[in-house]
């Protein structure tokens, strides 16, 4: 897709096609309203400016749309593009041991209960080694960081979806 289809697409459309890159219904219908974008520089400011005035539900609503780390099915109501862009930037995980795998499942449990939310990380070029590690860390933030953390990881991931999106 092209900026220029993305621009021209009605708004339900624009809306569906922006939440593959986050699963926030406020951010994507903001986007939505906020074309036509004239560059992709202006759609990746706005994605930003949109992004941080998102409520922390707006936040727990985007992470509900990842599977979690190290998980091969495909979160609930995921578009098959965004299970392919999700394995993709997952792809740390296929070469990983048993061992760590099973490491990473445990503390995605233990992050979960801690925080009531999924362990979100942008993943690309990511070992699951690091993935482990940074986890582990993160698992000694209090919930109110926790949170600012988890959303600057999902603005990175919807920066690189944005980019898929157009095909970059």
């Amino acid at each position: 897709m092209t900026l220029e289809q993305l621009n021209e697409l009605p708004a339900r459309e624009a809306e569906a096609e922006l939440l593959k890159c986050c699963g926030s219904h406020r951010w994507a219908q903001r986007m939505a309203a906020a074309r036509p974008f004239v560059s992709d520089e202006q759609l990746f400011a706005q994605a930003d400016e949109i992004s941080s005035s998102l409520t922390n539900e707006d936040w727990l609503q985007a992470f509900r749309a990842h599977p979690k780390i190290g998980e091969n099915k495909a979160a609930a109501g995921q578009t098959q593009q965004e299970a392919n862009w999700s394995v993709q930037e997952q792809s740390g995980i296929q070469a990983a041991a048993t061992d760590t795998i099973a490491r990473l499942a445990r503390s995605n449990r233990d992050y979960e209960a801690k925080f009531g939310f999924i362990f979100i990380v942008c993943a690309s070029g990511k070992s699951s080694d690091e993935m482990l590690s940074i986890l582990k860390r993160r698992l000694q933030n209090d919930p109110s960081e926790e949170l600012r953390v988890a959303a600057a990881e999902q603005q990175k991931i919807t920066r690189l979806r944005l980019e898929k999106l157009l095909n970059q």
